[in-house]
């Protein structure tokens, strides 16, 4: 929960930046929260702040996070069950 939290919070952050035209917190960066777990926040944050939805390749590779995340989980669920 306190990967999603933080991520949701970097998101937000970001997008204020952009209205304000400050520094911009790297893509990488949120990339990197997204694949230590963050990715539910990462979307939940592109809806609710509109954020980053049609910027490529964040949307692909965050996309591709995702996935490989779920694959895991179902692997391990498939594995454990």
């Amino acid at each position: 929960m306190a990967i999603n939290a933080w991520t949701l919070w970097r998101f937000r952050d970001d997008k204020r930046r952009a209205i304000a035209r400050e520094r911009r917190i790297p893509e990488a960066d949120l990339l990197w929260l997204a694949a230590m777990g963050g990715s539910p926040a990462a979307f939940a944050a592109r809806r609710l702040f509109r954020h980053k939805t049609l910027k490529e390749p964040f949307s692909t590779r965050l996309q591709v996070i995702a996935t490989f995340q779920l694959g895991i989980a179902l692997g391990l669920a498939v594995a454990f069950v």
